[in-house]
């Protein structure tokens, strides 16, 4: 049984739940400047990455809880979270691609469906409509995503860790880009439902 909503949104935007997307959102850039350094000849700080995305991981879990428990959920969190969450899955891909960590097929899966779902957003701005709120699913698929890049990253070494790092790093992954293409999909079901009633209703 579905328990109605009954929170109510704020407009406030220095709140503990936002700053802490605030937070992610500069780790973005600190993390793929951690990540790219060996790539122009500075030191491997593969560790200190590590960190910046165990921050992410975990301030993306809290900012949710905090904002449901305190009443803070906002109109800017709405968007800060999800686009958060997209930049880092982007900066990861982009990183751990120009390492050779991950393969540029499986790249070029995820970006298709971060295009896709642009196309989506365009349509139903022409439509009137906001862009989708994350569901559960989508959600499930970047935390799935957030565990796998950390081990596939923790791969790229030698001995029993990598070793171990690299058969979960590619179960998360797997998973998390199934999901990934699963919420894609049902955010184009959704979309396309909104177009055929206002289509009826004109």
């Amino acid at each position: 049984m579905e328990v109605q909503e009954t929170r109510v949104q704020t407009d406030r935007v220095l709140t503990i739940p936002n700053i802490l997307s605030m937070a992610r959102l500069v780790g973005v850039p600190v993390f793929l400047w951690l990540i790219l350094r060996p790539e122009f000849g500075g030191p491997k700080s593969d560790g200190w990455a590590l960190l910046v995305l165990a921050f992410s991981g975990v301030s993306d879990y809290l900012d949710g809880k905090l904002a449901r428990r305190w009443n803070q959920i906002s109109s800017l969190g709405r968007l800060l979270d999800p686009a958060a969450d997209r930049l880092y899955v982007l900066s990861t891909l982009l990183g751990l691609t120009w390492r050779e960590i991950l393969p540029v097929w499986l790249t070029a899966l995820l970006l298709a469906r971060e295009l896709m779902l642009l196309v989506m957003v365009g349509i139903l701005r022409r439509h009137g409509y906001p862009p989708p709120q994350v569901n559960f699913l989508g959600k499930a698929a970047t935390f799935n995503l957030m565990y796998a890049f950390p081990l596939l990253l923790l791969s790229d070494g030698s001995g029993w860790i990598a070793s171990l790092a690299a058969v979960f790093g590619w179960a998360f992954a797997g998973w998390g880009t199934t999901l990934y293409w699963w919420a894609g999909v049902l955010y184009v079901v959704q979309v396309r439902r909104l177009v055929r009633a206002d289509a009826m209703a004109d």
